[in-house]
């Protein structure tokens, strides 16, 4: 991107609300200073980052003082997870936690790095000129989430299909997790699951809740299954990851493995908005040696936590490889995480999430071969 387009301000933008607003009552500086040299001290490149309440406050009271504490600009799950890993009493505490903001504390994005620039992350630029708006899917969400889910959503590894959501209509990822959900305060949240205002499955397709006789399968599995365990496709899993410095002192990290896969496994942490017993799984790039450059036995805590996770997967489908038949996913095994599956070292870490033999549905000999879909009137 040129110079000019990361700071360009359109005349246009003048006419808008935001831009009747003074440069310096959000960036600072001194507009009476007639070298710009000088005029130029003190001004801050991103004011909505550590002073949302005081800058975007002015008029968006509401939301300048939830967003601040939400998942996006604190990244609050990520550390919980860390600092469990990581162990109490671990004397590599403090490096582990110094090393990991210096890898990882670029992926927070800031009210301004939403709606008006690009993220940190991938290295800001304005969207359009200075204009405030709406995050775009294709520029704002995908610079931090492209690796995976935008590639998920839109279909761009050739292994899957588009999600359905996508392909059809072309919905963004907004029209999804709206505005209540990204401002929404997430104090003492442990991941995104647990958000109140996260989107459901049902808020759209309320027919076909389980139990709601508008879907036999639905019905069957009612209780047992999450709806992407029939519903989602294969995804991106990566294994392991190491961070370190470069000759130059550049901080770098290298993933070394990933796959496509699916793996049905137990629901790891039941709650009353997700009861189901099965729900998908997802290897995240976690590894025992992932801070070994700053601090040995780092994260001393590593089993804590699985290191296969919940997830929900973006690449929807109404039929997928296991759902065509009932016996595509009856009699499947391979469809279902087991101790076979983990790397070695990580049985003690998933125990709660490793389907056991006896918990995987064997082959139905009755209507096997009926797919599954809605009743009959």
């Amino acid at each position: 991107m040129e110079p000019y387009e990361k700071i360009y301000v359109k005349p246009a933008f003048l006419e808008t609300e935001h831009g009747k607003i003074a440069c310096r009552d959000c960036h600072g500086g001194n507009p009476a200073d007639p070298d710009w040299r000088t005029a130029h001290n003190g001004l801050v490149r991103d004011p909505t980052w550590t002073r949302a309440a005081e800058v975007c406050g002015k008029c968006h009271k509401d939301i300048a003082a939830s967003a601040p504490e939400g998942l996006h600009y604190t990244l609050a799950p990520f550390t919980k997870t860390l600092k469990a890993r990581i162990g109490p009493n671990n004397p590599a505490r403090d490096k582990v936690l110094a090393a990991a903001q210096r890898h990882c504390g670029a992926c927070h994005a800031s009210c301004g790095q939403c709606h008006v620039s690009r993220p940190d992350y991938a290295d800001g630029g304005f969207l359009a000129g200075h204009k405030f708006s709406r995050p775009s899917m294709e520029v704002t969400c995908a610079s931090c989430h492209g690796g995976r889910v935008y590639g998920d959503f839109t279909g761009a590894w050739d292994k899957i299909e588009p999600d359905a959501h996508f392909e059809p209509g072309e919905m963004s990822c907004a029209d999804c997790h709206g505005a209540k959900e990204m401002h929404a305060r997430a104090q003492g949240v442990r991941t995104r699951f647990e958000l109140p205002q996260r989107p459901d499955c049902l808020d759209c397709h309320p027919k076909a809740a389980p139990g709601a006789g508008q879907n036999r399968a639905h019905d069957a599995h009612k209780g047992r299954l999450a709806c992407q365990v029939c519903h989602s496709q294969a995804q991106k899993s990566c294994y392991d990851c190491h961070t370190g410095t470069d000759d130059k002192g550049l901080a770098f990290f290298k993933c070394a493995r990933t796959e496509f896969s699916f793996k049905i496994g137990l629901n790891p942490a039941p709650t009353k908005d997700r009861p189901q017993r099965f729900v998908v799984l997802r290897h995240p790039p976690a590894n025992p040696g992932l801070f070994d450059f700053y601090a040995k036995n780092g994260l001393a805590d590593f089993n804590a936590l699985p290191t296969w996770k919940l997830d929900t997967p973006h690449n929807i489908r109404r039929v997928t490889a296991q759902n065509k038949t009932c016996n595509d996913c009856h009699g499947h095994p391979e469809l279902f995480l087991k101790t076979g599956d983990l790397a070695p070292g990580e049985g003690a870490a998933n125990a709660k999430v490793v389907v056991p033999e006896a918990m995987i549905p064997s082959r139905l000999q009755k209507s096997a071969g009926k797919p599954a879909g809605r009743a009959e009137p």
